[in-house]
């Protein structure tokens, strides 16, 4: 076969590091990371990272009729005020956060984690809190950090660009997973407080605001997505009467209020949300009011300071707030369930 090339001088000495892939150095940021993601290993992990396999001993001594459940998620534009910021150390956490949040939803307990980092050119300083951040949400998940990859790509990303991805797979008794198909009109709907933005939104706000201006609030956009894991499986694992008045729980993410309630709510009824019934973090405000954006985006956008919601009996709400207040975790009603047709009502 013949192919026709360009007439240019022939290169010389051309490697795949001058390419702008640094093999050496890749193998130093994996072995720099080993012990610390020793940290958040659980007895069932059986070998370190850096093998073609990651390992995992399947507790099934633990359950009756188990169900494996997955997610795969990742940050989004957040990481542009990370990279703006030169603040790497948050955004891991989100990664995690975003993926056992979401299977926490049907009630599943997170057995282990891996994530995808891809970048333009490696930078082991960065990429290394990165992964402690990566780490320290897999502790406070419990689960466990197994694995992952980490590619160079030049060309693809920018020198100083980075993505951060994450898959998490994660175990449910069969009886005990949770759809929503139980909630009834009713039922109350109890609103758990976020930790500022969360990680949506992101493309929104960089609208919003300057360049500088981003810079100067980052600590504040910054605050790493909060992980309910503990708190609501602690709720999940009490008496019976308490975790079987838990019908449905959603996570407040990309579509808010409006998408992610309404995907766990049975074809005939609706929820109805009272925005009076909490108090808005001032950061959302600031944001609504320099965008003059309309209060229905707001909530079909952002999480509002209510990062999850758990949809209860009436009879459990009162035992349910205090117990998530005695784990630190403020909770308020802020709304009902009501005959309709899957649709959320703010208002």
């Amino acid at each position: 076969m013949r192919i026709l090339l360009d007439r240019e001088a022939p290169m010389k000495n051309l490697t795949y590091k001058k390419s702008g892939v640094d093999i050496k150095k890749a193998s130093l940021f994996k072995k720099e990371i080993k012990s610390l993601v020793r940290k958040s290993f659980r007895k069932e992990v059986l070998r370190d990272i850096g093998g073609f396999g990651s390992f995992f001993r399947f507790p099934k001594e633990r359950y009756k009729d188990p169900v494996l459940v997955s997610s795969s998620d990742g940050v989004g534009t957040k990481l542009k005020i990370a990279i703006l910021a030169n603040k790497h150390d948050t955004v891991g956490i989100d990664a995690v956060a975003m993926n056992v949040n979401d299977i926490l939803c049907v009630g599943a307990e997170t057995l282990f984690f891996l994530d995808y980092i891809a970048c333009g050119k490696l930078k082991p300083g960065v990429l290394f809190d990165v992964v402690k951040g990566i780490n320290n949400g897999c502790i406070q998940a419990g689960c466990s950090l197994i694995g992952g990859e980490t590619a160079q790509m030049p060309g693809m990303y920018n020198e100083g660009d980075y993505d951060v991805a994450g898959f998490c797979v994660g175990v449910v008794e069969r009886k005990k997973i949770i759809d929503g198909s139980r909630i009834a009109a009713g039922d109350v709907v109890i609103g758990l407080e976020s930790n500022g933005l969360h990680s949506n939104g992101f493309s929104l706000v960089r609208k919003v605001f300057s360049q500088n201006e981003l810079k100067r609030m980052s600590n504040e956009l910054l605050k790493p997505t909060r992980i309910y894991v503990k708190p609501v499986l602690s709720l999940l694992s009490t008496r019976y009467s308490l975790s079987s008045s838990i019908k449905g729980i959603a996570h407040i993410t990309g579509g808010a209020f409006y998408d992610k309630i309404a995907r766990i709510l049975p074809a005939k009824v609706n929820v109805r949300i009272d925005k009076n019934s909490w108090v808005v973090p001032g950061i959302f405000r600031l944001i609504q009011d320099k965008g003059n954006i309309p209060d229905k985006e707001m909530y079909h956008t952002f999480n509002m300071g209510v990062g999850m919601v758990l949809i209860v009996e009436p009879k459990s709400a009162t035992a349910i707030i205090s117990k998530l207040s005695k784990m630190n975790l403020k909770s308020w009603i802020i709304g009902e369930v009501i005959k309709g047709k899957k649709q959320v009502e703010i208002g």
